[in-house]
């Protein structure tokens, strides 16, 4: 970690988004019986287990989880899902990552979920930068940050210290 950082996010505003875009899940989602939250691995894998346990605690829906493994220093190579298409079809899909940088990594996950047909589909990420190379939004976001190109955004998973820093 660099030496100059910033903690933009403590481990209780981050539970505090969290259940907030939980709300929104359900709110996109009050009619379905079942819906697919996909996270990017590593930190959205994270983030989609910590938004399942929210909203079924919140909600009567249930929450089916999927990994989606994408090479981020090669996103065109083939991405590979722990779930397969047929459990996605048809149905509502939300696919999460921890922060929206380029857009490279979301737009390549979305690509990948578009050959299947879906109810709806959405994202959700923890901290978008605001620096996106490819015209992709987030549905649902914890935080909107307006960094510097040369900024770095991280999430960090540790047991009673998540947190979200600007290095």
């Amino acid at each position: 970690m660099a030496q100059n950082c910033t903690v933009i996010l403590d481990e209780k505003q981050i539970a505090h988004k969290l259940i907030r875009i939980a709300y929104q899940i359900y709110e996109s989602n009050v009619n379905e019986e079942v819906i697919i939250i996909a996270g990017i691995k590593e930190n959205g894998v994270i983030l989609a287990r910590k938004l399942k346990v929210i909203v079924e605690r919140i909600s009567p829906v249930k929450v089916e989880l999927c990994e989606v493994h994408i090479d981020k220093k090669k996103p065109t190579n083939a991405i590979k899902t722990s779930l397969s298409p047929d459990v996605y079809k048809n149905k509502s899909l939300l696919l999460v990552d921890d922060v929206l940088h380029s857009g490279t990594t979301l737009i390549y996950g979305v690509k990948h979920f578009l050959d299947v047909p879906l109810k709806q589909f959405k994202t959700a990420v923890l901290v978008d930068r605001n620096h996106k190379k490819y015209p992709i939004k987030a549905d649902f976001k914890g935080i909107s940050l307006s960094t510097s190109i040369n900024e770095n955004v991280a999430v960090i998973f540790e047991k009673n210290n998540n947190r979200v820093i600007l290095e």
